[in-house]
Order: C-alpha cells, then sequence, then structure tokens
C-alpha cells in the first residue's frame, strides 16, 4: 500500500498572504492548501522510494500532459541527483503523453488521449508514468488499458495528488504525494481552462474564479 500525506477534509490550510503569489490571481484563490516547499520536499521522498524499488531497470518515465510537467521536471531532477549520488541508480529515458477529461470543473466521462498511437514504442519496457493528480481515476485506468495493448514489461504509476472523492473508482496509483479534500485545485501546472499554471503553491480555486475563467 502506498504511503501518502494526507490533507484532512476539514484543514483550513494558509492564508494567501503568507505566501508569494501572482497579483493577478489574488481574488481568484481561497487559501494556500499546499506550499511549494512541502511539495518539494514530498517529491524528494518519491525519488527516493522509486529509485529504491526501481534501482537497476532502464525505465521509460512517461510524463502525462500538460498538469504533470512541472512534477515530472522536479521528480526527475531528484532522480538524476540519486543517480549521481548513490550506489543505486536509474537509467532514464522520457517520453509524453497528453490526456483530456476536463470541462471547465467538471471531469467528463470521455478520456481523449493525445498522442497514443506512440505508445508502441513502449513495448518490453520498463514504463513510470508520472501524473498530476488521480481523481475518479478513470483516466488513468484508460491509460493503463491503452499502454497494456502495448505490452510492456512493468508498468508503476506516481501521483503527485489522489484526490478523496465519492466519485473514484478505487484506482490507487504505486506512488503517491498526498491525498487531499474534494476540492477543486490548482497550482503548480495544475489548471482551470488552462489558467493558474504559472502558480508555485496548491491552492483551492473560489467560486468566482469559477465564472471569471468558464469556457
Amino acid at each position: 500500500m502506498a504511503s501518502y500525506l494526507q490533507i484532512p477534509d476539514d484543514e483550513k490550510g494558509y492564508e494567501l498572504d503568507l505566501f508569494c503569489v501572482p497579483k493577478h490571481y489574488e481574488e481568484d484563490l481561497d487559501r494556500v492548501i499546499i506550499p511549494h516547499g512541502l511539495i518539494m520536499d514530498r517529491t524528494e521522498r518519491l525519488a527516493r522510494d522509486i529509485v529504491r524499488d526501481m534501482g537497476g531497470h532502464h525505465i521509460v518515465a512517461l510524463c502525462v500532459l500538460k498538469g504533470g510537467y512541472k512534477f515530472f521536471a522536479d521528480l526527475l531532477d531528484y532522480i538524476k541527483a540519486l543517480n549521481q549520488n548513490s550506489e543505486k541508480s536509474v537509467p532514464l529515458t522520457v517520453d509524453f503523453i497528453r490526456l483530456k477529461s476536463y470541462c471547465n470543473d467538471q471531469s467528463t466521462n470521455s478520456v481523449k488521449v493525445i498522442g497514443g498511437d506512440e505508445l508502441s514504442t513502449l513495448t518490453g519496457k520498463n514504463v513510470l508514468i508520472v501524473e498530476d493528480i488521480v481523481e475518479t481515476g478513470r483516466t488513468m485506468e484508460t491509460l493503463l488499458s491503452l499502454l497494456s495493448e502495448c505490452n510492456p514489461k512493468m508498468v508503476k504509476v506516481v501521483s503527485l495528488l489522489v484526490k478523496r472523492t465519492p466519485r473514484s473508482s478505487g484506482y490507487r496509483p504505486d506512488y503517491i504525494g498526498f491525498e487531499v479534500p474534494d476540492s477543486f485545485l490548482v497550482g503548480y501546472a495544475l489548471d482551470y481552462n488552462e489558467y493558474f499554471r504559472d502558480l508555485s503553491h496548491i491552492c483551492i480555486l473560489n467560486e468566482n474564479a469559477k465564472e471569471k475563467y468558464k469556457v
């Protein structure tokens, strides 16, 4: 069972004025729920766990775009540091896929895969899927189903966030950074209609912002 840091449902978070938040987002956020420094510390530990478990194998790190790019880059930086400074190392190559399952703040039933025709290159490979957030789990289950058709040697999934939600299919990744409440979260590359990717901390989006940035 994956270990993780649990953010409780009644977590009050932190006032925005305690942190550096872009001025153009100050009216759009309720509170900071996971500060950037805590994200980085937890990511460093996830890197250590991955190297411990998968060290010695050649790994293809598969980044799920767009939301996963920041976590992906920071995780790989920590793995690279461990490769340079420990007895066990992980040879790494990288690949990218884009999944689309959101319209505004609602997760849709259909999952659109962009770049899926290139998954055939993962046949016989050890694959580490790097995702920003698992909510219902259906998006990841779709990707894993597509991957299984390509017969990879091994597949592990790391997600920075897993949301506690009654809509969950029950799917859980192999590695989890934080388990979070059923709120709409933005920042650290998590977006709302492409906004808020340029926010360093993970924050709770307020209701006014949902209307303001609605498409």
